[in-house]
């Protein structure tokens, strides 16, 4: 794996979040929604970039709202993916979430989405509930994850 750093997303890189967006979930989201992001004051949209060729490999979108921190999105290029990119990402965003002082990191996954379980449970986010029909693709339903955070 290529060294890689984690930066601020800037209108430069919508091509490549939009990239990965598309060949990582169903329903993707629009370019025009990505955009929206990088001017709200509580949204952070951040990539995950090799250092050596500059290419983004992932990307991590979430909210910071007084002290919660929901997590919009994480998504890894194909060819990247295995690689622990995903859980560079989810561990940075602890990071933000403690440097920022929140209470509780939140966030929806696909019922179908096992690996992404995996994932945040290894990261110590437990099942809280369910959101019926969630995903408008499919009417599949989602499942509530958080992790509250030591004050």
């Amino acid at each position: 794996m290529q060294d890689t750093i984690i930066a601020s997303s800037t209108e430069a890189d919508l091509d490549a979040v939009m990239a990965i967006e598309e060949l990582s979930f169903p329903m993707p989201w629009p370019r025009q929604a990505f955009s929206d992001e990088l001017a709200r004051p509580w949204a952070r949209l951040e990539v995950l970039r090799q250092v050596a060729t500059g290419r983004v490999v992932g990307f991590c979108n979430f909210w910071l709202v007084a002290d919660e921190l929901q997590i919009m999105n994480i998504a890894i290029h194909p060819d990247e993916r295995r690689r622990g990119h995903a859980a560079r990402l989810l561990q940075h965003i602890l990071s933000e979430a403690n440097r920022n002082k929140t209470r509780v990191v939140l966030l929806e996954v696909r019922m179908s989405n096992r690996p992404a379980q995996e994932l945040y449970r290894k990261f110590g986010f437990r099942e809280v509930g369910t959101r019926p029909r969630y995903y408008a693709d499919n009417g599949e339903d989602a499942l509530l994850m958080d992790r509250e955070l030591s004050p």
